[in-house]
C-alpha cells in the first residue's frame, strides 16, 4: 500500500500533453528547489503536496502522471519521502543531471541552517540558557512524533490485518530490544510478498528460500578517519535501508547513534531531532547535526554524503526500471510490509526516547500540551517547538 498522498492526487488521471507544457531549464529545476528547501515546513506530506501544486498546476512543469511515477518511486523505494520525491522529478524532467541538481539545491540550505544550529549549539554547551531551552522542546519533540506515528500507522495499514500485525510484532521487538533492527523491515517486506504476491519461482513445493544477510565494516588506522567511515557507513546504511517517512529514520538512529557506537547521549539526540524540526526542508537532515557533535563540520558533510548517496542512487538507477513496472504486485507488496514494520518501530520509539525527555511533572504538561496544540489547533510544528523553546526559557528565569 502506498503512503499517504498529497490531496487530490491520483494515479489515474492524465494532465495536459507535452506540448502544452513550457521548457524548462535546469537553471529554474535549481533555483525552485533551492527555494523549497529554504522555505519549506510542515514535513514531507507538506512538501510533496508543494511539488505538486507548484510544477504541476500552477508551473505545469510536469504532468500529473509524471509527477505521480515520481510520488510512486518514492515510496517504494527506501529513504525519506521528500528528498528521493525531489529526486525522482528532476530525473523525469532531466535525467541522471536533474536528478542530481534537484537533491541538491534541495538538501543544501537545510543543510547549512543545521550546520550553524549544530556549531552555535556546541559553543554554547556552557550557557544555562541551552539546557533551559531543550528542557521543554525535548517534551515537545516526543509528543510530535508520537502524533505523528499514529497518523502514519492509521493511514499506513488502514484495515490490514497482516500489516497491523507486522506494526505489533516490529513494536514488540523494538521495545524488547531498545533498538530498532533494520532485518525486520526487510523480513517484513518479504513476509508480504511471499502472502500477498509471491512470484511463480516460489510457488513450486519444495523449492528452497535462501536469505542471504551482508555485512561490511572498516578497520582503518587513522582514528579520525575511522570515525567518519563509521559515520559515513552507519548513515548510508540508514538511507539505504529505512522505509517510511523521515520520523521512520529517528528509531534507527536512536539505536545506531546512542545505544550501539555511544556518540550521543538521549538528550543530544532529542535536541538533534528537535533542530530538525524547527528548520525547513527534509526532517531528516538530522543527521548534519548529529556528524557535527561527533566530528565537526567534516562529520556533518560525511553524515550527509552518507545519507542521501544512497537515496539518489535508489531513485536514479532503478528510475527506467520502475516506469516500466510501476503496477508489479511484488514491488508493492514489499512496499507495504516495510512500511507497516516501519510505522511499528517507531512508535515502539516513542516510548524509549519518552524516558528521557518526559522526566517530571512539567515536562509532562508540555507533552500535553503540545498534544492539544496539534489536535485541537492544528499549529505548525516548528512553531510549538520554538514556543515551547520560549516556554523553557521564561521557566528558568522565573525559577532564578
Amino acid at each position: 500500500m502506498w503512503r499517504h498522498r498529497p490531496s487530490g492526487v491520483g494515479l489515474t488521471d492524465q494532465s495536459s500533453a507535452p506540448e502544452d507544457r513550457p521548457r524548462t531549464r535546469l537553471r529554474d529545476l535549481g533555483t525552485y528547489f533551492l527555494r523549497l528547501g529554504t522555505l519549506g515546513f510542515g514535513g514531507p506530506v507538506a512538501l510533496a503536496g508543494a511539488m505538486y501544486r507548484d510544477l504541476v498546476e500552477r508551473r505545469r512543469w510536469i504532468t500529473k502522471d509524471d509527477y505521480e511515477l515520481s510520488l510512486a518511486l518514492a515510496q517504494v523505494m527506501p529513504g525519506p519521502l521528500a528528498a528521493q520525491l525531489a529526486m525522482a522529478i528532476g530525473y523525469f524532467m532531466a535525467g541522471v543531471r536533474g536528478a542530481t541538481l534537484a537533491g541538491v539545491a534541495f538538501v543544501l540550505p537545510s543543510f547549512l541552517m543545521v550546520v550553524a544550529l549544530a556549531a552555535l549549539y556546541v559553543g554554547s554547551q556552557g550557557l544555562w540558557w541551552v539546557g533551559a531551552i531543550f528542557y521543554t522542546v525535548g517534551a515537545s519533540v516526543i509528543a510530535i512524533i508520537a502524533l505523528s506515528s499514529y497518523k502514519l500507522a492509521r493511514s499506513a495499514n488502514a484495515r490490514d490485518p497482516l500489516r497491523w500485525a507486522i506494526f505489533g510484532l516490529l513494536f514488540i521487538v523494538t521495545v524488547i530490544a531498545q533498538a530498532e533492527l533494520a532485518e525486520f523491515f526487510l523480513l517484513a517486506g518479504l513476509i508480504v510478498v511471499l502472502v500477498r504476491a509471491r512470484p511463480l519461482w516460489l510457488r513450486i513445493k519444495g523449492l528452497p528460500v535462501i536469505f542471504p544477510i551482508a555485512t561490511f565494516g572498516a578497520a582503518l588506522t587513522d582514528p579520525t578517519l575511522e570515525r567518519l567511515t563509521q559515520l559515513f557507513l552507519f548513515f548510508a546504511k540508514a538511507g539505504a535501508f529505512v522505509f517510511g517517512s523521515g520520523l521512520a529514520i529517528v528509531p534507527f538512529l536512536h539505536q545506531g547513534v546512542v545505544t550501539e557506537f555511544g556518540w550521543l547521549d538521549e538528550r543530544q539526540f532529542l535536541d538533534a531531532v528537535a533542530v530538525a524540526i524547527i528548520t525547513p526542508g527534509p526532517v531528516v537532515i538530522t543527521v548534519a547535526f548529529i556528524g557535527f557533535l561527533v566530528a565537526g563540520p567534516l562529520g556533518a558533510t560525511v553524515a550527509a554524503l552518507g545519507m542521501f548517496a544512497p537515496v539518489w542512487a535508489l531513485t536514479v538507477l532503478p528510475a527506467p526500471w520502475f516506469k516500466r513496472n510501476r503496477d508489479n504486485a511484488q514491488l508493492r507488496a514489499f512496499a507495504a510490509g516495510a512500511t507497516a514494520a516501519a510505522t511499528g518501530a517507531i512508535v515502539g520509539a516513542v516510548l524509549l526516547l519518552g524516558r528521557g525527555a518526559i522526566t517530571d511533572l512539567t515536562t509532562a504538561a508540555v507533552a500535553l500540551l503540545t498534544f492539544v496544540a496539534l489536535l485541537r489547533f492544528r499549529l505548525p510544528e516548528p512553531v510549538i517547538v520554538v514556543a515551547s523553546a520560549v516556554f523553557g526559557l521564561a521557566l528558568a528565569i522565573v525559577r532564578g
